[in-house]
């Protein structure tokens, strides 16, 4: 484990004791071969010859104004921010070798959107004809190559494979849009990137100056570069060969963003005369946390070798948490939250970390009813995101056919249909003492030009298919197969992510009777006005729900894990490959050790089907594939005052050992006069 050390602040004038300050490994680590900011600058190393690499700019501010208190002596000179801050400083100064123009402007990310739609128009692709990607997500696409140095037919092969036949069509927009771009001295942020390694590459007299001026460089967090990164920094530092990286390969886990595992995985065969040291002593977590974390990584055989050692004192085992189903699973977290929040805990000391954003459907409500706080991190509610509400606005005017919002939402999705459009049919229906009937009218088909007109048929067609349809969850999934689906993966990234949030919203769904008693559940979950809401100074207390990927880097007293069940976390996408399963492990890796408490392990045991049936599920390798000694198992004793350790109860029980006396919650009906303000609502802003 990687930590960044904090020294402590002085007085005018005083020296630095790094041996005093620092912990063994630390010192061995600031004063070997040159390494640490503050040493080298320290040490008299001119800052204008160190470069110094972070994913944030706030985070490159925070070190070079820590340096500057412990050493007295200004950074200015130093070359310090995130890759693509740097980019942009020495394409200003070098650029004009390639016909980079010093004063380029930079496109942000709406604007290289537009600026790509622009060149499918130009390019007359047939769009309305044929399924082809929008904006976004051509974006997307040149950014994954440009990003992991693939080509075109690797990214669409390995994650866009239903945009395969359209390969011509999508390479005539990227090399339109590149033509535009250099003809209007524009570049967007991969760009930057781009073309600082092919001046390195191409340029040999900018490369052995720029290779000779950086004296030493730094890259924090070297597990999370991608490919693109990797190559520039070994450019850079081929001549003077002073690379320092800091990084824990068991975190690298942003895979799907395009960084490269091998960076630093290959690092000491690309550096064979590398000097490797182990931070290894840990902070933040009890042993026995560390000890969890360590069994499980272990698992994986393409790693680098090390072991957490905790300085903090012993404390409780992780626990099992066998819960009867999904349902059983959300009550557990919701009263055993209120339980430690009577044992003591403070509401901010507790966060829930789950695979996939979809995992915290149910666990939303039920904290909503139990008038619990929380606050998404990262993200919007799940109900709350823009396909979930593209899907849900489908049934909310079938539900209530003067609901206009549903009806200009689902509108709007249909292809050369605008708001223009859209209010204009509203404005036409609502006169009608029954919209719905009046929608299906020819006079209402009408009212579009003749190129819109069959997609609104289509779309007339699929609201007579649903009225005969009963179940939420039945509408549902035919809204995702006979449009959605299609909508999905032309108009937003990680559609398939996108598509298993709606599967579990349908499988939710089926847990009603009625879609009016459904719908009013969701409503509760999310405000779909799309009005800000404003809280209150009281409500700045919650309980945080967060993605793993999310929460990396953060830590909390107590984390809940949920759904740890193969299929689910593991999920279903990671069981492919030895490559994917290893980066899910080092996914519950960062997820257990964001603990400094206490970590609760949840496992549903079976999964309730639409149909009311029980699928039996397999507990989580991660927990079965480690020795039992790690954990203690909990049950749930439904009716009692506490949750408490017995005998195993089921055949899908863990085979752990029982509880060492841990005092718990009780699995007692809904409690909504608990001492808590009311749930937090964040703004509902929808992603792109």
């Amino acid at each position: 484990m990687a930590r960044k050390f904090v020294l402590k602040s002085r007085r005018p004038g005083e020296e630095i004791d790094f041996a005093s300050d620092l912990n063994e490994e630390q010192y061995k680590v600031v004063t070997a071969g040159g390494y640490r900011l503050a040493w080298l600058v320290g040490q008299g190393i001119d800052p204008a010859r160190i470069m110094l690499v972070t994913f944030t700019n706030r985070a490159a501010r925070e070190m070079l104004h820590r340096v500057e208190l412990l050493v007295k002596q200004k950074t200015r000179n130093l070359w310090g921010g995130t890759f693509h801050h740097i980019a942009n400083r020495l394409l200003r100064m070098y650029g004009s070798c390639m016909g980079v123009a010093s004063d380029f402007s930079i496109l942000d990310r709406e604007d290289g959107r537009d600026l790509i739609a622009s060149c499918v128009a130009e390019a007359k692709i047939p769009i309305r004809e044929r399924r082809f990607p929008q904006k976004s997500v051509l974006a997307a696409i040149s950014s994954f190559m440009q990003n992991t140095l693939a080509s075109l037919e690797e990214v669409l092969g390995r994650r866009y494979p239903m945009f395969l036949d359209d390969a011509d069509r999508i390479e005539t927009v990227l090399a339109l849009y590149t033509q535009r771009k250099r003809a209007r001295q524009l570049l967007d942020y991969d760009d930057l990137l781009s073309f600082w390694l092919k001046m390195l590459k191409d340029h040999k007299e900018v490369r052995d100056l720029l290779a000779g001026q950086f004296l030493h460089i730094l890259v924090d967090e070297y597990q999370d570069t991608n490919a693109i990164q990797g190559a520039i920094v070994d450019l850079l530092a081929a001549k003077n060969r002073n690379l320092t990286v800091v990084g824990d390969d068991s975190q690298s886990i942003y895979s799907f963003r395009g960084a490269s595992f091998e960076n630093i995985i290959t690092f000491s065969q690309r550096y064979p005369d590398v000097q490797e040291y182990r931070l290894e002593t840990n902070y933040r977590s009890t042993p026995e946390i560390l000890s969890l974390a360590n069994a499980s990584i272990a698992c994986n055989s393409n790693r680098l070798e090390k072991k957490l050692r905790a300085v903090r004192p012993s404390g409780l085992r992780p626990a099992v948490v066998a819960c009867h189903d999904h349902n059983e699973q959300a009550q557990f977290l919701a009263e055993y939250i209120l339980h430690l929040l009577d044992e003591g805990r403070e509401i901010n000391d507790i966060a829930l970390l789950y695979r996939s954003h979809w995992h915290s459907l149910e666990i939303q409500l039920e904290l909503q009813r139990y008038n619990i706080p929380f606050r998404v991190r990262g993200g919007l509610r799940f109900f709350e995101q823009a396909h979930i509400k593209d899907v849900l606005s489908f049934l909310r005017l079938l539900h209530n056919p003067r609901d206009e919002i549903g009806w200009v939402r689902a509108l709007r999705m249909l292809p050369r249909v605008g708001g223009a459009l859209s209010r204009r049919l509203w404005q036409h229906i609502n006169q009608a003492d029954d919209p719905l009937r009046e929608a299906f009218q020819s006079e209402a088909a009408g009212l579009f030009p003749a190129s819109a007109r069959p997609f609104y048929i289509s779309f007339i067609k699929l609201l007579q298919e649903l009225n005969e349809l009963s179940s939420a969850a039945d509408m549902l999934d035919l809204i995702l197969e006979e449009f959605y689906e299609d909508y999905l993966v032309s108009h937003y990234e990680r559609a398939a992510q996108r598509r298993e949030d709606i599967e579990g919203l349908a499988t939710y769904a089926g847990r009603y009777n009625t879609m009016e008693a459904f719908l009013a559940d969701v409503a509760l979950a999310g405000d779909f006005s799309g009005e800000t809401v404003v809280t209150g100074p009281e409500e700045q207390e919650y309980v945080t729900l967060s993605t793993v990927h999310q929460a990396k880097g953060l830590e909390w007293p107590v984390v809940f894990i949920p759904w740890l069940a193969d299929g689910r976390f593991p999920t279903d996408f990671a069981l492919n490959t030895q490559e994917d399963q290893e980066e899910e492990r080092r996914v519950f890796h960062v997820a257990v050790t964001r603990a400094q408490d206490e970590v609760y392990l949840v496992v549903p045991q079976v999964y309730r089907s639409r149909s009311g049936g029980l699928i039996m599920m397999k507990p989580s390798r991660f927990l079965t594939e480690i020795e039992s000694d790690y954990t203690e198992e909990m049950f749930l004793e439904e009716g009692l005052p506490y949750l408490t350790s017995g005998e195993k109860q089921g055949p899908t029980s863990l085979d752990l050992p029982p509880s060492s006396g841990r005092k718990n919650a009780a699995l007692n009906p809904v409690n909504k006069k608990k001492r808590l303000p009311s749930v937090l609502k964040d703004p509902p802003d929808e992603e792109d």
